[in-house]
């Protein structure tokens, strides 16, 4: 599961890279997934940090909403390279609920259905 988990979230960024270079999306949809991955790759750090010395843990409902928001693929990237939170299983089921929460979230802003938010997307584009 863990090569799955990790070329699941490369390929989501590669993929997200390779639209907004060919502007098949907008730019801030891209930006947004690898900040929020960045950020939650840290919040990870952080929560293993503080499991290590006894200190007050992250809530896993912090993690999984960072997930859900689109930080996903650098939740993975923690639960492989730090080895946090990668064997829980309650955990790990409810992660991949956001995961597929967030990408069904995703199709959906790319369906007829949310194509005005897309618009209006294109129309903050800072590039």
């Amino acid at each position: 599961m863990a090569k799955f988990s990790l070329y699941l979230a490369n390929s989501m960024v590669i993929c997200l890279l390779l639209g907004a270079w060919f502007n098949l999306i907008p730019h801030l949809i891209t930006t947004l997934y690898l900040f929020l991955s960045g950020v939650t790759f840290i919040v990870y750090w952080l929560d293993k940090h503080k499991a290590k010395n006894g200190d007050w843990r992250t809530p896993e409902s912090t993690l999984h909403l960072f997930a859900l928001c689109g930080g996903w693929p650098g939740a993975i990237w923690a639960q492989q390279l730090l080895r946090h939170k990668s064997t829980k299983r309650p955990f790990r089921n409810v992660f991949w609920l956001t995961v597929i929460g967030n990408l069904a979230l995703l199709t959906c802003l790319f369906s007829s259905f949310l194509q005005p938010i897309l618009r209006g997307l294109e129309k903050l584009n800072l590039s």
